[in-house]
């Protein structure tokens, strides 16, 4: 099991990677608000672990492997921030509740929001349910 860290660090690439095809020690210190020296650090960990192709001064890229594990973030946060946003949890709170609940649930538990997320989504009823709890969460009953 990789630590937040390391988790938090490929999600970031990932995302910098998907907007402009690499990714620079100063960009992921940008997003993370960490230190250039710190990614640094960071950087030769995780293309020691097979997790990325990094050379000093040249763009970062995340490998299959790399990539997978970052996607399967990416579609945890997802998943919470979605959540979230049904129990209308204001956008910016619920995106970063969603990335300190994404490390730290057991897949089983994941996997129930996701249905229940689906099920939610999908339900004819639903748009009458939401309507009744945002009445309910205004202070109505």
């Amino acid at each position: 099991m990789l630590s937040r860290k390391i988790e938090d660090y490929l999600e970031a690439i990932c995302n910098i990677v998907e907007k402009k095809g690499y990714a620079q020690v100063k960009d992921i210190a940008t997003v993370l608000g960490v230190s250039p020296p710190s990614v640094t650090e960071m950087m030769g960990k995780l293309n020691d672990m097979g997790l990325i192709n990094y050379e000093k001064y040249s763009g970062i890229t995340l490998t299959e492997k790399g990539r997978e594990i970052a996607r399967r973030v990416q579609r945890r946060h997802d998943i919470f921030e979605r959540f979230l946003n049904i129990i209308l949890v204001p956008r910016g709170v619920a995106s970063r509740d969603a990335c300190t609940m994404e490390h730290h649930l057991d897949s089983k538990t994941i996997e129930q929001f996701s249905k229940f997320i689906e099920f939610v989504e999908k339900s004819p009823k639903s748009s009458k349910l939401m309507k009744n709890f945002k009445e309910y969460c205004d202070g109505g009953k």
